[in-house]
């Protein structure tokens, strides 16, 4: 019994150890502007800028490229944001440990970077 007592204990405590990172992780805000750095599906390079607004694990995006803007609503499940903004396949953003956004849309043919 004791030794069924000290695995429990362990593993507690382990997980104690791990929350605060993932606390830290969910509850890092998104909340600002981003410069956007990306590839199109056909391989050109654009760039421009993002408003990112961060409210209770709602997000809300809108992007400025050229003469052209876009909007979109989305939701955080922990590092990962995924964005609905219209089009058939949404944008999938992982958050780095630096903040920024690295992620894929039109079904992952396209990439895109946000960074502060």
């Amino acid at each position: 019994m004791p030794r069924l007592t000290r695995r429990y204990a362990i593993a507690i405590l382990s997980g104690a150890a791990l929350m605060p990172m993932a606390a830290a992780a969910q509850g890092q805000s998104l909340t600002g502007r981003y410069r956007a750095e990306g590839r199109n599906p056909d391989g050109s390079t654009y760039s421009g800028s993002v408003e990112l607004n961060d409210a209770f694990g709602k997000i809300t995006m809108t992007w400025k490229v050229g003469s052209q803007s876009y909007e979109g609503l989305g939701t955080r499940d922990g590092r990962v944001l995924t964005v609905d903004w219209g089009d058939t396949h949404p944008v999938v953003y992982v958050v780095m440990p630096d903040g920024s956004l690295h992620g894929t849309w039109a079904n992952g043919t396209a990439l895109e970077r946000l960074s502060r």
